[in-house]
């Protein structure tokens, strides 16, 4: 088995104390060096540590340790708890910067307010352990030592991951809403510029040109009434 007993040392003195197991049997199950084993059953070793009951917490059976007892090769096996404990998941707040880093917080504030400005407040106080009045007072450049503050990057200060960095800029990606492009200055497209112009559709008048008007008949210019009324005057 791979994984140790808890409390390997407390339950190698209880082994040593209440079975007959030998010294290999026990330090390959308590995951000890042998010679530390013989070392807690002289009394060298250990002394002062009460010993710890591997039966009473689950971790193994009576069956397991009298198989062992009968057989010096038999190797313990370490039970499986029949109850499920959950994982423990360590709650997302303010990390913890240690006190020889504390002096580097505001120039990682200062790399992440120029080089990530999607980000918001609570995600900078998050990643590097800062103060929301700190935080005001490096943005509008009232800090009392914004003279000699250098933007410097978190990640080698050591006062945050690669991966939490990488995740609060992802998530301020998308939270960030969506700007449509501005189409008003796009380039048109080679086609286009290097066509030739349309011909404009010729008018009426330069197709059939200017309309003359018609000359009048023989009919039009002679006057029938006064034809006619020479006519009348000859006559007897």
């Amino acid at each position: 088995m791979t994984d140790a007993p808890l409390m390997p040392k407390a339950t190698a003195v209880w082994l040593v104390e209440n079975t007959s197991l030998t010294f290999d049997q026990i330090a390959e199950f308590c995951k000890l060096h042998p010679l530390e084993v013989k070392g807690i059953a002289d009394g060298e070793v250990a002394t002062g540590i009460k010993g710890y009951d591997p039966i009473s917490t689950g971790q193994l059976t009576r069956e397991e340790i009298a198989a062992a007892e009968q057989d010096p090769d038999h190797r313990l096996h370490l039970s499986t708890s029949k109850v499920r404990t959950p994982e423990f998941k360590k709650p997302r707040g303010a990390r913890y910067t240690p006190l020889s880093r504390r002096h580097d917080r505001p120039n990682a504030v200062l790399w992440l307010l120029r080089n990530h400005p999607e980000l918001k407040d609570a995600q900078i106080m998050r990643l590097v352990g800062t103060t929301k009045h700190t935080l005001s007072a490096i943005r509008e450049r009232t800090h009392w030592n914004s003279a000699n503050l250098q933007p410097m990057d978190p990640v080698t200060l050591g006062l945050c991951s690669q991966i939490d960095l990488d995740f609060e800029v992802n998530r301020a990606a998308k939270e960030r809403p969506k700007v449509e492009d501005d189409r008003s200055q796009t380039l048109v497209s080679a086609e286009i510029t290097t066509a030739r112009p349309a011909a404009a559709p010729a008018s009426q008048l330069e197709v059939f040109g200017v309309p003359t008007p018609k000359a009048k008949t023989v009919e039009e210019r002679v006057d029938v009434n006064s034809v006619f009324g020479k006519l009348k005057d000859k006559t007897p």
